[in-house]
């Protein structure tokens, strides 16, 4: 399905998004939970669409109170880009630790994790994440705890999915080996739910 574009003229204004916020919230908790997948103890994918994009750029507008046109216009061109665009899967990657030493020594052993995550559609090959397009989020001594990930699926892949194989989902990273082969369900249809 294709994903409406959010535009300004789209998006609540602050007082609006007040008021709908408890609401709007516990919509898009229940929805993020069928979007949502932990790869191992520490390793979550969310995987975005308009509306999980939509709530984070009104949360930001509201956390930073902006309200005038070029931080508006400033907050789309920063997340409008997650939306999936009907051929792909977008996701953003978490890399928590609550103890600040375990997590800075986990990230440094994690150097290029982003690239070794994987989907795969039932009768395909493996498709490897293109990682972090706005900008660089390792040095050459960690990784970043947030990754952007974006996923490209042959029209084939696509097609196979809306008429039901199994996707799975994985990492293969010399310190994080991971997979969920096949995903649930009920998680395999919100994200097919994305594609055209």
């Amino acid at each position: 399905m294709k994903q409406p574009k959010i535009t300004r003229d789209s998006l609540m204004t602050l007082e609006a998004y007040a008021k709908a916020r408890p609401e709007f919230r516990k919509r898009v908790i229940e929805h993020k939970k069928l979007r949502s997948l932990a790869l191992g103890e520490h390793v979550t994918l969310i995987f975005e669409d308009e509306l999980t994009v939509r709530y984070q750029i009104q949360e930001m507008l509201r956390i930073e109170k902006i309200f005038e046109e070029d931080g508006i216009q400033h907050e789309l061109e920063s997340y409008s880009p997650l939306v999936p665009d009907g051929n792909n899967f977008k996701a953003t990657m978490m890399i928590e630790y609550e103890d600040a030493a375990e997590r800075k020594a986990a990230l440094a052993k994690l150097i290029g994790i982003e690239d070794k995550v994987w989907i795969q559609v039932e009768g395909s090959p493996k498709v490897y994440a293109i990682a972090d397009e706005d900008l660089e989020r390792e040095n050459d001594e960690k990784t970043s705890s947030v990754h952007f990930l974006r996923f490209e699926l042959s029209k084939d892949m696509c097609e196979a999915l809306k008429y039901g194989v199994t996707l799975s989902v994985g990492v293969d990273h010399p310190f994080c080996q991971v997979s969920i082969s096949p995903l649930p369900e009920d998680h395999r249809k919100a994200l097919v739910a994305d594609l055209n």
